[in-house]
């Protein structure tokens, strides 16, 4: 099978080509280096350029008519910074993602992999969700979310498209073989953010602490991402056996979480038992935050024959490991900020 990432450049897209490559899968790369890095594609088909460029894509699906799906990672995913430039995240995420998505059903791909978020839930009183519930996202990152998955249920319906939505919840951790890992240089997930302030000797700021939460910070489910491309993988194998062509369903949605909720003060105490302590300090919440959740779903395992194998602990070990070979590999510098490729 050979599969087009759109995004494959960056964190998530680039452990979800790996693991397509360990296991037989050909990943076809697409990324506009935007953040992502030219050193995750080496030995993999790569074309650098916009995924709303139909030149572009026309040319990819010419020269791999072969490519059987499409994995969606290609996006911008800080939640403060779509607070301030909702406009931008509207375009990169929404409007070229439609012009992306016309391109490739109009090259007969159909079979469609969407990175989604579970940022788009409204959260319950003990903070779990399942693919069931309410749909209320709290910022514009994960409003383009939503709206893309509005996008692909109604595509589904008016045309041959089948669309896979995977809702991730909190990656962490790096490539376990040491592949790639996080390539930004300043972070802004939680455990980015420790690893930075214990590695400067700095302090962390444990950005809101009146959640009504057991420890009042806010509550995380924290995934592998190592375990998301696995599940990306079981994804591809198993697409056709979720959506059937022709079946009464075009479009699914599957969390991929690890089913515990982990506060950012336990985050703290996992590292420090890990790695070492680190000096925290409290601070507001930042905009565009809520309290979080976890996920109490269990169609990851039905559907995909999916749960996870890394622990919290194993991905603050990996995330600290790649961090201490980041620069070697990829150089002192590096873009300011994140996506979710």
């Amino acid at each position: 099978m050979k599969v087009l990432v759109a995004g494959g450049a960056g964190f998530i897209g680039s452990t979800v080509a790996s693991a397509c490559l360990d296991e037989g899968i050909e990943p076809v790369i697409l990324d506009s280096l935007c953040t992502g890095r030219v050193e995750f594609t080496r030995e993999r088909a790569f074309y650098c350029g916009d995924i709303a460029d139909a030149a572009l894509l026309d040319r990819i699906f010419t020269e791999h008519p072969d490519i059987a799906a499409v994995v969606h990672a290609a996006a911008l995913i800080v939640v403060p910074e779509s607070v301030s430039e909702p406009l931008r995240y509207y375009r990169e995420n929404v409007a070229k993602s439609l012009d992306f998505l016309e391109h490739v059903l109009r090259n007969g791909v159909t079979r469609y992999v969407f990175s989604s978020s579970a940022a788009i839930y409204r959260v319950g009183a003990d903070f779990s969700v399942d693919e069931n519930s309410p749909i209320e996202p709290v910022s514009p990152y994960a409003r383009t979310k939503a709206m893309m998955e509005s996008v692909l249920a109604d595509t589904a319906r008016a045309t041959p498209l089948r669309a896979l939505s995977l809702r991730y919840f909190n990656p962490i951790g790096a490539d376990p073989l040491l592949r790639t890992g996080l390539q930004v240089v300043r972070p802004t997930h939680a455990l980015g953010r420790l690893i930075d302030a214990w590695n400067g000797g700095g302090e962390f700021s444990i950005t809101g602490t009146d959640w009504p939460t057991r420890d009042g910070s806010g509550i995380r489910d924290y995934v592998h991402v190592w375990d998301l491309a696995r599940a990306h993988v079981q994804a591809l194998r198993r697409f056709d056996e979720i959506l059937p062509p022709g079946g009464e369903r075009a479009v699914e949605a599957v969390n991929l979480g690890s089913g515990d909720g982990i506060t950012v003060r336990e985050l703290v105490a996992a590292f420090a038992a890990t790695v070492g302590p680190v000096r925290s300090r409290e601070a507001p919440p930042r905009p565009g935050d809520g309290p979080g959740s976890f996920t109490r779903s269990t169609r990851s395992r039905l559907l995909l024959d999916w749960k996870p194998e890394y622990s919290v602990v194993d991905g603050i070990r990996h995330a600290v490991q790649w961090c201490r070979i980041r620069d070697e590999l990829l150089g002192s510098g590096g873009h300011e900020h994140e996506l979710l490729g």
